[in-house]
């Protein structure tokens, strides 16, 4: 199956992982037409085959689900068992957090156990972030007749997306929300940033693959804008989370109109990979977060968990695009309308 074949609107609503991208989100926005995926990230597999029964049983067929790819070990610290074998940098950054924090493990996310249960009941796309998968992932996901999604950030890995095998690609420029899509975690990859605009006709010179442009799109003139300059679809998150269907914690929706929500920043304070939010104290509490990820990620869940816990948002991480200021609080399927351009009923 093609990717047009899927798509009933130009809008996809972005895999938001960590609780955002619920079932409801995802049929809300499909029964204006939006195209939408849900987050295997983060998720047990059991917990991933839940939500994927709930949108069936909501009559939804076209949906998808993003998958992470994951990446090596800290160079210098392995699995990072006892916290004394841990790398200095590492080592250092943990101990900067106070509190309680976790345990700076690796880990690969369940992808191999992931990916047997996805490809035994393939959803119509699967989209992959942080890499590319290998041909034969690819392969065994079109056999299925999963259309294979990659995430890109430039034009080289646009390449190795292609000759691997992809079916189309979700082209993410720097101004997106969450986490950077690079194949790479490397201290070089905030420097390699492009805009999406320049992102998409860099890609769209050298590839002739279907299109999905992502990065800070929020309104219906920005959809069209990037279908004007070769994307066949827009890719949207920001702009689904403070819809009641979304599981964003409630503070992180009120932080998209909180008057002193004034900026979003590339961070990696909450992960160790660079992911944009609206800036915060942990985040310029901790400038110089090592490039480690899950590692800092683990140790940082708890810290999030208990800010979020005491209500302070301080300590959260607020994932948010560049134009979060123009969230809407209405329901995924009005969302979706708007930035389509057609109106509902």
């Amino acid at each position: 199956m093609a990717l047009s074949e899927l798509l009933a609107s130009p809008v996809v609503v972005a895999p938001m992982a960590g609780g955002p991208s619920r079932p409801a989100l995802v049929a809300g926005a499909a029964s204006a037409g939006a195209f939408g995926f849900l987050a295997a990230g983060y998720k047990t597999v059991p917990a991933l085959l839940g939500e994927i029964a709930a949108v069936r049983a909501a009559g939804v067929t076209a949906f998808g689900v993003n998958v992470f790819v994951p990446g090596e070990p800290a160079l210098d610290g392995g699995a990072l068992a006892p916290d004394a074998l841990a790398p200095d940098a590492l080592a250092r950054y943990v101990a900067s957090l106070g509190g309680e924090p976790g345990r700076p493990e690796w880990d690969d996310d369940a992808y191999d156990q992931k990916i047997s249960a996805l490809l035994a009941d393939p959803p119509a796309a699967v989209s992959f972030t942080f890499g590319c998968p290998s041909p034969p992932v690819i392969s065994a996901f079109r056999r299925s007749g999963s259309v294979v999604i990659v995430t890109v950030t430039s034009l080289e890995e646009a390449l190795v997306a292609a000759e691997a095998g992809a079916e189309a690609l979700c082209v993410q420029g720097v101004e997106a929300g969450a986490h950077r899509g690079t194949f790479v975690n490397d201290d070089d990859a905030l420097a390699r940033d492009y805009g999406l605009l320049s992102l998409l006709a860099i890609v769209g010179s050298a590839c002739d693959l279907p299109l999905i442009a992502a990065g800070g799109l929020m309104t219906a003139a920005q959809v069209r804008a990037v279908r004007t300059v070769g994307a066949v679809a827009a890719q949207c998150g920001t702009a689904f989370l403070r819809c009641p269907e979304s599981g964003a914690h409630p503070l992180h929706k009120a932080a998209l109109v909180d008057p002193l929500s004034t900026a979003t920043a590339l961070t990696r304070a909450f992960s160790g990979r660079p992911a944009r939010g609206i800036v915060n104290d942990f985040m310029l509490a901790h400038p110089d977060a090592p490039a480690a990820y899950p590692e800092i990620n683990n140790a940082t869940r708890p810290l999030r968990a208990a800010a979020a816990a005491a209500g302070d948002t301080s300590g959260m991480s607020l994932y948010a695009g560049q134009g979060f200021r123009l969230a809407l609080d209405l329901p995924a399927a009005e969302v979706a309308a708007m930035l389509a351009g057609v109106r509902l009923g």
